[in-house]
């Protein structure tokens, strides 16, 4: 059915913000007595016996420190130029995977592996080698991995590429958000494109089958033209995959984002307009638009599971490799036994205070019920497929009558294609993806403080599903 509204209608309409849905349920629902140690244990060692043999594991590890703050980040770091924060840091990663390795049944199938940060490249070559060699001795490599890291342009060495490329790491991302020289010195991430020219090329050189850049919009004082420049230097860099994102201003959470004017800031339709214009620059040079914020070359294996709907998603963003178990090392990083999640102590310290004890530092998470785990498949296959199917029992549950009804209203703007068991998203839907994921999620809906949280106007919604 073809929308009776306007893309600009449906954008004003469909504007209130969403979970990004690198898990289901998301982090908001999770506490601290969502889960046990013991019962994250077992779970854990169930999908291990289910899954490492077939599928292997994907691994995670955050390193959170940084030299400078970039004013519009959100993730999680620590600023400081003092370099022996690396060696207590490096143990406590070491301590927590062999406190892992000691309570799974087998040793760990590697498929996997992403460094990332903060700042990776801050550490040294020597403590990465420790930290991989140490790794590598407790578990076996599967066949056709995929290890990549996070650099920063401005500390990413000859040397550092090179160690990497040698231990197996074949994919790299570079942060540039932007390469207009003013919105670089608003954000405090000043990297000339010539220093990102360079640094790629040694990558290339050395032998990297895939790069990833991140680009940003919605920062302070983007504007089309000064998009459109950053698109067409990318262009020219021809990475491999691209992810797109919305900068998102919360500097109740981020103090560094007050230094931000809101009258410099695109919003609305605006903001919307400077993602438009960046992705028909970039379809126009045989990139293609992956799940949601992400973009990669027609050829790249990223783009050739997109089409053969073998894509995946977790908390390392699309991935071509479907691992049911992804442990996470590290302060703040979350972990997913597929049967359960855990998020580690997001304060370094207190994050290796507690490795040192003995304990896994584990500050929430969440046990996903049966339901739980029909919804999470129903928003996976949203996310990476567009489409999702009820038609099995398997994927059936009470709650599917309330997400057909509020999937309803979608239907009548054009967003969604609905069938007696089926959904799928049309191509004006894609932007609005995380709109459709919300109607699949139980929590959001049963939680006053969530769907506050999200601006989710249940009343008027359940009202216009009833109508329809």
């Amino acid at each position: 059915m073809a929308s009776k509204l306007s893309k600009t209608e449906l954008l004003r309409k469909y504007s209130n913000p969403g979970p990004r849905y690198t898990s289901y349920p998301t982090v908001p629902y999770w506490d601290k007595t969502g889960i046990t140690e013991e019962q994250w244990k077992e779970s854990l060692v169930r999908s291990m016996k289910e899954s490492n043999d077939s599928k292997g594991i994907s691994l995670y590890v955050h390193i959170p420190y940084c030299d400078s703050k970039c004013y519009f980040c959100g993730c999680n770091s620590v600023i400081t130029t003092n370099h022996d924060v690396e060696e207590p840091y490096v143990n406590a990663l070491l301590a927590e995977w062999d406190m892992y390795c000691d309570m799974l049944p087998e040793p760990p199938k590697i498929k996997e592996i992403h460094i990332g940060g903060g700042t990776p490249t801050f550490f040294s070559i020597e403590n990465h080698t420790r930290l991989l060699d140490r790794i590598f001795a407790k578990a076996n490599i599967a066949e056709g991995t995929e290890f990549s890291f996070e650099g920063n342009p401005k500390n990413t060495s000859r040397e550092q590429l090179q160690q990497f490329y040698d231990l197996g790491f074949r994919r790299m991302s570079f942060g540039i958000q932007d390469f207009d020289a003013s919105v670089q010195k608003l954000i405090n991430r000043v990297q000339p494109h010539e220093m990102v020219v360079d640094v790629m090329s040694i990558a290339r050189e050395i032998g990297y089958n895939s790069i990833n850049l991140d680009l940003v919009y919605g920062l302070p004082k983007q504007t089309l033209e000064t998009v459109k420049g950053t698109v067409e230097k990318v262009k020219a860099l021809r990475p491999d995959r691209l992810a797109f994102y919305a900068y998102g201003h919360n500097p109740h959470m981020y103090p560094e984002q007050n230094r931000f004017k809101r009258e410099d800031l695109p919003e609305g339709e605006e903001k919307q307009a400077l993602y438009e214009i960046g992705k028909e620059l970039l379809e126009e040079s045989d990139y293609i638009e992956i799940g949601m914020d992400h973009f990669a070359l027609n050829t790249d294996s990223l783009a050739i599971a997109a089409r053969n709907k073998t894509l995946h998603r977790n908390f390392m963003g699309y991935t071509t490799t479907s691992t049911q178990v992804m442990l996470a090392l590290g302060a703040s990083s979350i972990s997913d036994s597929w049967y359960a999640f855990i998020q580690n102590d997001k304060n370094p310290n207190k994050y290796m205070d507690s490795i040192n004890a003995g304990k896994l530092p584990i500050i929430r998470g969440h046990l996903l019920n049966e339901e739980d785990l029909i919804l999470r498949r129903h928003i996976l296959n949203v996310m990476c497929h567009f489409e999702t199917s009820w038609a099995d029992k398997s994927m059936q549950c009470e709650e599917m009558e309330n997400v057909v009804r509020r999937l309803k209203p979608l239907e009548d703007d054009g967003l969604v294609e609905l069938s007696e068991n089926k959904v799928t998203v049309p191509p004006i839907g894609v932007p609005f993806v995380r709109n459709i994921c919300m109607a699949f999620d139980a929590h959001l809906w049963r939680s006053e403080s969530l769907s506050k949280a999200y601006n989710v106007s249940r009343n008027a919604q359940m009202i216009a599903s009833q109508n329809s």
